[in-house]
């Protein structure tokens, strides 16, 4: 294999080439890091890289496939998004708060990624504590789209998803508070899987909205996701919110057809807010799914427009109670020389955290306050309430929900930073799903002037097996996911 063919190939293909001794885990984690050495600089995906480290666990994964003791990810390398803790490895979601954290335990899906013998590069670039749209609040400095390095790459997880689409790594991970592992797939044109609340331990995630976040893998590939999930989930005993439920095998049942099944096609996701470019390849995109046997359904999800507002209200609220332990005494930023205690809680906050998420932390403590409470957070709640029955209803219809993952593809680097509202409208179409604690995928479904754009699939909550399933039946359909960037130029 050339380099390219190495750094490119999906974590499937590159299996087969360890087994059989083709290459070795050595050779591709060095391929990788050759990768990252060159092209990162442009980038600005990865901001933590663990040359030695990756290289050690490489030969370690070389051992075990020589005895026959590997599984099918041993020897992938694999980048982690920076809010996943990691043992020994500096963690700082990307801010001034936690410059100088390195955590003395690995997060759940840090620790099970590494039993299945992945190799871990080092960690990825993102929206400060998981807080934006684009990859623009970064403490170490925006990320850009490797297909047009004058985009964004979407966030909060858009290192990881401009990682795996420059070619740094075959795998990523990513969380999802509000679309942030669908969006950025979208928009750097790879596979993103948000998985059901509670599929994947929360342990060792540093918490943003604790009822929404969830962990889930970025690849190039519905068949690679497939095989991270099944190593990444599972109950946790350090989780009360992982759910105590089999997992099932998410690869067993990937190549079965999709004849006869019910796609849900809500109109709410095709109004004015959607580019109509957008709009066509997310028709083209169903029109291969109905060649499969799929059947198009009209359904109504009411509620969507009032996602952006309920999301809104509960998320910060959820973050400023979460992001309380920042105060310079407990944990975080501390400022120089504080002259009282205030003074000590109030630089020590105004120096770590910046402005979208000190945005954030006020919009929150406002909603939560005892004037107010009762108007916006509970008001909310009830809200999410209304949009879970909306999919609950949709669901007696289809087996599957289909739309955009984003609006639009990539815009420039700065187009959206003065205008909050509009950046929060990048997260119209995904953000409802994590209202619902549902699962979601977004896929790559072709160029609009050169620039990916992303086919969104929506289940029944645990069943990411279906969600899966149709993705795959997709990719074996087309070839939009081998679409490959000339890094910041013309696609492959």
């Amino acid at each position: 294999m050339t380099l390219e063919s190495l750094t490119y190939a999906s974590a499937t293909e590159l299996s087969s080439g360890l087994r059989t001794a083709e290459i070795s885990a050595v050779e591709l984690t060095q391929a990788c890091i050759d990768v990252i050495a060159k092209q990162n600089p442009a980038v600005n995906a990865v901001i933590t890289l663990c040359q030695e480290s990756a290289l050690t666990e490489a030969k370690a994964a070389d051992l075990r496939l020589r005895e026959g003791s590997a599984g099918p990810l041993t020897g992938i390398p694999l980048l982690h998004k920076d809010i996943f803790c990691t043992r020994n490895v500096a963690t700082t979601c990307a801010s001034k708060m936690l410059a100088n954290f390195i955590p003395p335990y690995d997060a759940t899906v840090v620790s099970r990624l590494r039993a299945a013998g992945t190799v871990m590069l080092g960690k990825t670039n993102m929206d400060e504590f998981a807080m934006g749209s684009s990859t623009e609040t970064s403490v170490f400095g925006v990320t850009r789209n490797p297909w047009d390095l004058n985009c964004v790459p979407g966030g909060s997880s858009g290192g990881a998803a401009a990682a795996v689409a420059a070619g740094f790594t075959p795998l990523g991970t990513g969380t999802d508070t509000g679309g942030s592992i669908r969006q950025p797939a979208s928009l750097c044109g790879i596979t993103g899987l948000k998985p059901t609340y509670g599929r994947v331990s929360r342990l060792g995630i540093i918490a943003f909205a604790s009822s929404l976040d969830q962990a889930g893998p970025m690849t190039r590939t519905v068949e690679d996701a497939a095989l991270m999930l099944q190593a990444m989930s599972g109950v946790d005993a350090g989780d009360s919110t992982s759910a105590d439920l089999e997992v099932p095998d998410f690869s067993g049942g990937l190549n079965q057809p999709i004849s006869g099944l019910r796609i849900g096609i809500p109109k709410e996701y095709f109004s004015q807010n959607l580019d109509q470019r957008v709009a066509d390849k997310i028709h083209q995109a169903l029109d291969e799914l109905v060649k499969e046997g799929a059947e198009l359904v009209d359904i109504d999800l009411p509620h969507t427009e009032q996602g952006i507002a309920t999301y809104y209200i509960i998320a910060p609220a959820e973050a400023s109670t979460n992001l309380s332990r920042y105060d310079g005494v407990r944990f975080g930023h501390r400022c120089e020389s504080p002259l009282s205690l205030t003074d000590l809680y109030e630089r020590s906050r105004s120096e770590g955290f910046g402005e979208e998420v000190q945005r954030r932390i006020l919009v929150g403590t406002y909603a939560l306050s005892a004037g107010f409470y009762d108007a916006y957070f509970k008001k909310a709640q009830q809200v999410r309430r209304l949009i879970s029955e909306d999919f609950q209803k949709a669901f007696e219809h289809c087996d599957v929900i289909a739309g955009p993952a984003a609006p639009g593809p990539a815009f420039p680097l700065g187009a959206k930073s003065d205008d909050p509202l509009a950046m929060y409208l990048e997260d119209v179409y995904t953000l409802s799903v994590n209202l619902a604690g549902l699962p979601g995928l977004s896929i790559p479904a072709g160029l609009v002037d050169g620039m990916p754009v992303g086919l969104q699939l929506i289940g029944r909550s645990f069943d990411e097996a279906t969600l899966l399933r149709v993705g795959h039946r997709f990719q074996l359909c087309t070839d939009h996911h081998h679409a490959k960037p000339v890094l910041g130029g013309a696609s492959q």
